[in-house]
């Protein structure tokens, strides 16, 4: 359960800086490319969509360490694989990003919630959750 948990705190903490973005917070340069100090229009649109990306990604981690049951478990189980297999991809993204202060920002929150979505894909977090109970 701790990297559910985990996983959620850095989602949320990614959240609050979609939002930021989305109201025209100048900190473009660390995101979508860094080519826009605020974003133009479309892309705060995406950053309001990673917001609801981030609230399924937590809901499949936590109903994959069994703490909720949202979806199927077998839903839960290939979703957080692919939820893994998107984080692999963010870090190859974020890695060739013309913007170096995305690249040094994002590269590791990138590794940060792939390493934690493996943890989870893994199963580890459900097996913490069937030895305490």
């Amino acid at each position: 359960m701790l990297f559910a948990l985990a996983l959620t705190v850095v989602l949320a903490l990614l959240a609050v800086f979609q939002i930021a973005l989305a109201l025209g917070a100048p900190l473009g340069r660390f995101a979508w490319g860094g080519q826009h100090r605020v974003l133009p229009a479309m892309l705060r649109i995406g950053s309001l969509v990673s917001v609801l990306i981030y609230a399924l990604i937590a809901v499949l981690g936590w109903d994959r360490v069994r703490a909720i049951d949202v979806v199927p478990d077998v839903v839960a189980q290939v979703g957080v694989w692919v939820v893994f297999a998107y984080f692999v991809l963010g870090i190859l993204m974020n890695a060739i990003s013309r913007s170096k202060p995305e690249r040094n920002t994002m590269v590791p929150v990138s590794i940060v919630l792939a390493a934690l979505s493996f943890l989870i894909a893994m199963g580890y977090g459900e097996l913490a959750m069937a030895a305490r109970g």
